[in-house]
């Protein structure tokens, strides 16, 4: 077991933290609780929900675990929000982040002024990224890193003189984020409430590549053709001197952890080509080991972007960055000579000392303990496993890759009808999970896990029993209030 595994993946039975849990009481809890409805709104907080239940304070984290201010510890299955790829609460980082504090803690990045960690990360990314890709603009967030591809797609295009090649290929149920340009970009309905504005005009959804539940009369290959044809009509129907770029997760995430079917992204990236179409691959969610790759475009999916659009797990969470990694070809275009040409865009913080130094510690670390390797050596165990939840009988598909997998619920698994959404099944079962030490994510009929890279077969067989037995408890709590399943 290597360095991070052992110091980090403390055993379930133990406490995360006695010292700390016996500080604390409900009274602390409660006044936090109090404070935070009065004046924290979270991402996507549920008005109604949130008014009445709040949010579980969460405290202190270490390793694949996290302990809430009253001292309960859960597996965090999630790892975070995707991030948390190397684990929580390792001193090496800690240090990293506090001597780039102690040596330079900003540094203006705006035009001529650049800093040492900046610059080393940039061309570490260079180093690990496919092809030509050897450009980086740093950002705060995957949201931002997006936004930065958005203004640079049209930047290009402006400077090739294509001043109509503006327009954005993206799919239904994709997210990319929550700036404006990124949600518009998204495709998820459930991200797009009345109550916000989104650019209409210039950005078009196709079918998410979902075969289960959407499209069960097509064999795969049918469903592929169904893709390819659909998309090469979008470019046909948009005029193909219009359409600047496509927008495409490798894994859609947050939409429910959809693998395309094989050979979709090798063939929507000559569409591509063939078109004169930039080919933009957000892998905010799966680069930097979640597939067990440095990136899963080339490696996994044997496509070159013309953009690689990462956050997340560029850090593992310790801090924030965003990247926005293009080809030479594209610098090459926007470079050109030209007296004063300037690219207007760029954020304070982008290219932070301190969040390149973390970012060059955890790859360090990534590199250094070889969790790409316990991903792969681990991925098809978790899926064996998550695979056994199958004889339960609102247990419809399982679905993934490398640390990256989804279970979708139905009512009915033989006409895979779902439940009403307001039942708000996945948020039931996780409910039950978060009981029993697990963090899951619930995305309305989806528990979603994306758990750290230093997993191990204890960890997930407790990952995956736990979650049999709260969806267990869950079927009799559909009984009790009258639902059925078949």
């Amino acid at each position: 077991m290597n360095k991070v595994t052992q110091e980090n993946n403390i055993s379930q039975t133990e406490n995360l933290s006695p010292e700390f849990s016996a500080t604390q009481d409900s009274t602390f809890t409660q006044n936090i609780m109090k404070k935070d409805q009065a004046h924290f709104m979270h991402p996507w907080t549920i008005f109604d929900v949130y008014k009445t239940e709040g949010a579980l304070p969460i405290a202190k984290a270490s390793g694949i675990h996290i302990q809430d201010s009253n001292g309960k510890s859960y597996v965090d299955a999630v790892g975070g929000l995707w991030c948390n790829n190397i684990g929580t609460g390792i001193d090496e980082m800690a240090e990293a982040i506090a001597d780039q504090v102690r040596q330079l803690s900003y540094a203006n990045p705006f035009v001529d002024m650049t800093n040492v960690p900046a610059v080393e990360l940039a061309a570490k990314i260079a180093e690990l990224a496919p092809g030509d890709l050897n450009r980086v603009f740093f950002s705060c967030g995957g949201s931002t890193a997006v936004d930065t591809a958005y203004r640079l797609i049209q930047y290009y295009q402006n400077c090739r003189g294509k001043h109509n090649k503006k327009h954005i290929i993206s799919r239904e149920m994709s997210y990319h984020g929550s700036t404006f340009a990124a949600m518009s970009i998204g495709g998820k309905k459930g991200d797009h409430p009345a109550e916000f504005d989104y650019i209409k005009d210039t950005i078009h959804h196709i079918s998410a590549p979902k075969h289960y539940g959407q499209h069960d009369d097509k064999s795969e290959a049918e469903f592929l053709a169904f893709l390819l044809t659909e998309f090469e009509n979008k470019i046909l129907e948009i005029g193909a001197d219009n359409v600047a770029a496509f927008f495409t997760e490798p894994i859609l995430g947050a939409g429910g952890v959809i693998v395309p079917p094989q050979g979709y992204h090798q063939q929507t990236w000559q569409l591509c080509k063939k078109y004169d179409i930039l080919y933009v691959s957000d892998e905010v969610v799966t680069a930097f080991g979640r597939l067990g790759h440095w990136f899963s475009s080339k490696d996994v999916f044997d496509v070159e972007p013309d953009i690689i659009i990462s956050a997340k797990g560029l850090t593992s969470g310790y801090l924030p960055l965003g990247a926005t990694i293009f080809s030479e070809q594209i610098w090459d275009v926007i470079s050109e000579a030209g007296h004063g040409r300037c690219f207007a865009h760029g954020f304070t913080y982008s290219g932070h000392p301190v969040s390149c130094a973390a970012a060059l510690k955890n790859i360090e670390i990534m590199e250094r303990e070889q969790l790409f390797a316990n991903v792969k050596n681990l991925e098809g165990y978790f899926q064996q496993q998550l695979n056994t939840l199958l004889d339960l009988p609102i247990v419809g598909d399982i679905r993934g890759k490398g640390f990256m997998w989804c279970v979708e619920f139905v009512a009915d698994k033989n006409t895979k009808e779902l439940f009403p959404e307001e039942l708000d099944i996945g948020k039931q079962i996780s409910n039950h999970a978060d009981a029993k030490g697990l963090i899951v994510r619930p995305i309305v009929h989806l528990n979603v896990m994306s758990p750290p890279l230093t997993l191990s077969k204890k960890d997930i067989d407790f990952i995956v029993d736990t979650l049999r037995a709260s969806i267990e408890e869950t079927l009799n709590d559909l009984t009790a209030q009258g639902y059925s399943y078949a």
